[in-house]
């Protein structure tokens, strides 16, 4: 999980909760995203974002008995840089078991899971497009429904992650969506930069959104930042505010 640098923390109201679009986005059905005996595929940039931009969207493909592969980008080992408290070293080993933990909560078959581990540095990735877009590739085959995230979220990583998961999904022959996340929080809601032509709502029942919400709890070390150098929580309570919604949106 990233901050993106359009989020303004000394404004943290949820702009995007009164928006009249988003009483007009049309609900889509989860078995119209991902056909009976696809497999799913979420990428996630850093650790967390699999559980933010579509955690719920997870729970219900895997009640519904789709395979699901999980590619973990980064594994966001350098969210705290200059911390003691959160040094890279700890968060090397500690942010992966808050994913396992996360994973558990929303109640995802571990045993069946396909777990991916990119290896690559956090706040790079758009030095590294190209390798990316191969390692992403290798894991794909056709007929697969790719979620990522939003190729214009507003951060460096998230956009870079979404280009490349799109380039890597037309060469295997596999679908894509987008899943906005930092764009809910920009200081600017009536810019036309949203694509609401393309927004669709999934439905979440409340235990689905609980869920959703006891797994982001998971990432201690992104709730808790490091007041001693300056370093806000990079899961802000706007965030979580957003994430008790009764649905996600996808761009289609």
């Amino acid at each position: 999980m990233k901050p993106v640098s359009q989020l303004d923390h000394s404004a943290t109201t949820q702009i995007w909760n009164s928006a009249p679009q988003l009483d007009k986005v049309s609900v889509i059905n989860p078995q119209a995203l991902v056909p009976p005996g696809a497999r799913a595929v979420v990428i996630a940039p850093h650790p967390g974002d699999e559980v933010v931009t579509c955690g719920g969207l997870l729970q219900l493909l895997s009640t519904q008995g789709h395979p699901l592969q999980l590619i973990s980008v980064t594994d966001g080992s350098a969210s705290h840089p200059g911390s003691r408290q959160w040094s890279e070293k700890r968060l090397s080993v500690f942010r992966v078991q808050e994913s396992v933990e996360a994973l558990r909560r929303l109640g995802l078959p571990m045993h069946s899971l396909k777990w991916i581990r990119g290896g690559f540095v956090d706040n790079a990735l758009a030095e590294h497009e190209v390798q990316l877009t191969r390692f992403i590739t290798r894991y794909l085959r056709p007929g697969d429904v790719v979620f990522s995230t939003w190729s214009q979220d507003g951060n460096s990583d998230h956009d870079a992650v979404g280009r490349a998961s799109a380039k890597a999904a037309t060469i295997a022959g596999a679908d894509f969506y987008e899943v906005p996340v930092w764009a809910w929080h920009w200081a600017t809601r009536d810019s036309g930069l949203i694509p609401w032509h393309r927004a669709r709502k999934v439905r979440l029942d409340t235990w689905t959104v609980a869920r959703k919400s006891h797994a982001t709890h998971a990432y201690a070390s992104q709730l808790d930042g490091d007041p001693a150098i300056g370093i806000a929580p990079l899961i802000p309570r706007v965030l979580l505010e957003r994430m008790r919604l009764p649905y996600e949106i996808v761009f289609v």
